[in-house]
């Protein structure tokens, strides 16, 4: 059974509070608040903020990790270069669904984001702001500082700050979707990779960065390089933001050190003593074991030598009484129905290999695991934008590291436990506000023939089994593919395939059921 995450889940910190100073003390820091618990900040020059960002070794927090400094002097040189006014953007588009740490700062902390994103405004000579967000509840919180400072996107302004609202999906977030929805198209990545720095919103010179890294530059703004750099590890300096979640007992967002051991994170969410797995950088990310976990610590290096990724701070171990495949599954599904739907590796790979997994779950054997490997490798590399590339590295850390697992399902009659559900996936309606969701297909199989015409239509959620029959994905028709769904339905010769509303949540584990036009028995991956 699957439980979204909440917008805004418990807060922890392990130490002194840098980033969630004050959360002690109100649910939200608002202007006066912030400055009372802060302190007011001074402006620096570009070239000083770029030293300062250098002393910190701050990168960027969002996932890819990129130096922070270099792309601060590379808007600040094709923006004198050109004789173009940069833009600065807030990335707080948070679309993934085991993520939370960016939420929480835009909800509890808006100032302190805002205050880092200024700076570096004022140091570049910007005169535009641009917040993103993804939810109700940080759009409102942005508004709301917005208001409190005075900012707005009226002409005459100074600076002109604006809120951009992309929709909750993982591409979303990615810089160029972000940057063309802010241009006022959709929140898609264009299908050409172009540097920011170069061309950005409006075609300016754009510093584009993550909401965690901008709060930890008006942190280390205030306290300075020295102070800043006495917590954590000497080469990752400060704190991290994490979100916990998967198999505990209570699912977090915590502020910790660099240095700090994960088993001890772990163990303060209520993780299992001894997990199967630990998935570090969430769903881009990788798997480590329970030996790795336990001898990790919280650090890019540390993360990357055991296997993992810090990524974007999240954190979901499971626990010895559920199938790791089928939890994969469930997210390899999901990861499959995001798809930009743009290009080929997108749009038909992905939706291949989630349904390649399925096929060594289902008692496959060896042939199908190849298959497997052979859709993943096709795709890599060759993705229009980074969504492929993370999503297969997903598909092969699940691969290398429940190879016992593996085994079992290749070579005999299963694991023998079932998928509970305890990754987080989004619930129902979570595409688009206000419009119901919750929409899977259905199939009867009384009259399907097998023509094939749906797979050709919607691939992210239909594709021939090996029978030669349509297999569905356990995934709900997302909204932004219900228009292709529909006329898959409209175009079915037989007249066998409909859009059906899913089963309500039940708090029974998923049964086992069959596959149909197959004799093979399918492993209980569905979304409750």
């Amino acid at each position: 059974m699957n439980t979204p995450l909440p917008d805004v889940p418990e807060v922890r910190v392990v130490g002194l509070p840098q980033l969630t100073t004050g959360f002690d003390l109100v649910e939200r820091l608002d202007l006066g608040m912030h400055l009372k618990v802060h302190g007011p900040l001074e402006p620096m020059s570009g070239e000083r903020l770029a030293e300062l960002t250098d002393a910190i070794s701050l990168r960027g927090r969002g996932g890819a990790g990129f130096p922070f400094g270099k792309k601060l002097r590379a808007v600040a040189q094709a923006s004198i270069r050109r004789g173009v006014r940069p833009v600065v953007v807030v990335n707080g588009s948070e679309g993934e669904p085991a993520c939370r740490k960016d939420t929480v700062m835009l909800n509890r902390a808006p100032h302190l984001v805002l205050d880092g994103a200024l700076l570096a405004a004022e140091a570049l000579g910007a005169r535009t702001l641009v917040v993103a967000v993804t939810r109700n509840s940080t759009e409102a919180s942005i508004r709301a500082a917005f208001a409190e400072r005075g900012l707005s996107d009226r002409r005459g302004q100074q600076l002109r700050a604006r809120i951009v609202r992309t929709p909750e999906r993982m591409v979303s977030g990615e810089a160029s979707a972000l940057i063309r929805a802010a241009n006022g198209g959709p929140a898609l990545p264009p299908g050409r990779r172009e540097r920011a720095a170069e061309t950005g919103v409006g075609g300016a010179p754009t510093l584009l960065s993550n909401t965690e890294t901008y709060a930890q530059l008006a942190v280390a703004a205030r306290i300075g390089a020295r102070r800043y750099c006495h917590t954590g590890l000497e080469s990752e300096p400060g704190t991290v933001m994490l979100t916990i979640s998967g198999a505990v007992s209570r699912p977090m967002v915590v502020e910790v050190p660099t240095g700090v051991p994960l088993r001890y994170v772990l163990q303060m969410a209520g993780a299992p003593p001894l997990p199967q797995g630990v998935l570090t950088g969430g769903y881009h990310g990788n798997w480590i074991d329970a030996i790795a976990a336990h001898d990790a610590v919280i650090s890019r290096e540390s993360l990357a030598s055991f296997g993992g990724a810090l990524g974007a701070g999240a954190i979901l171990p499971i626990g010895p009484e559920t199938c790791p495949l089928g939890e994969s599954l469930r997210v390899a599904n999901w990861l499959a129905a995001e798809t930009a739907g743009q290009c080929g590796p997108c749009r038909l790979g992905l939706p291949a290999a989630a349904g390649g997994l399925s096929d060594v779950l289902n008692g496959g054997g060896q042939a199908a695991l190849e298959a497997l490997r052979q859709v993943t490798q096709a795709v890599k590399g060759r993705g229009a934008c980074k969504h492929p590339d993370g999503s297969v590295r997903f598909f092969m850390s699940t691969l290398s590291a429940f190879t016992d697992d593996l085994a079992a399902h290749v070579l005999g009659n299963g694991c023998g436990r079932e998928t509970t559900g305890v990754l987080p996936l989004p619930g129902p309606g979570y595409e688009e506000e206000g419009i119901p969701s919750g929409e899977k297909f259905g199939v009867d199989w009384t009259l399907c023939q097998g023509h094939g015409l749906c797979a050709d239509i919607i691939p992210e959620l239909i594709r021939l089994g090996p029978d030669g029959y349509p297999a569905l994905a356990d995934a709900s028709v997302p909204v932004h593919l219900r228009g292709r769904a529909q006329r898959a339905v409209r175009r079915c010769p037989a007249l066998a395939l409909r859009i059906e509303q899913e089963a309500p949540p039940r708090p029974a584990k998923p049964p086992r059921t069959a596959l149909p036009g197959s004799n093979r028995k399918a492993l209980g991956t569905g979304r409750d």
